[in-house]
């Protein structure tokens, strides 16, 4: 199965959550075609998390990992220190009360 560039990839997200009305702002605009995706869900609480799709080796499939969470602010600085490792990557804020990112659905889980 042929994978989908960052940029498809994330417009579609971009679309499905804007379909379900939820607020999404692309932060920073990585690599079009292979920049890793990282995901922050702003709960507009002071609070947020960040999701990184990683490659499970053992279930032979990717997934969405948390990779921070806690006061939006330690959130930032997680983010920040990937930004330094990682110049083509993207990322995309969720502002969400419920804390709803739609990663685990259909299309994008995948």
């Amino acid at each position: 199965m042929a994978r989908l560039t960052a940029d498809i990839w994330v417009s579609a997200y971009l679309t499905r959550l804007r379909l379900n009305d939820i607020p999404v702002f692309v932060v920073k605009k990585g690599d079009a075609t292979a920049g890793a995706v990282l995901v922050k869900v702003n709960t507009l609480d002071g609070k947020a998390c960040v999701y990184a799709r990683q490659f499970d080796m053992m279930a032979d499939k990717r997934e969405w990992v948390e990779l921070a969470s806690g006061p939006e602010r330690d959130v930032d600085d997680a983010l920040a220190k990937q930004r330094g490792y990682d110049p083509d990557l993207w990322i995309i804020e969720v502002e969400d009360r419920a804390g709803r990112s739609l990663l685990n659905e259909i299309g994008l889980s995948d």
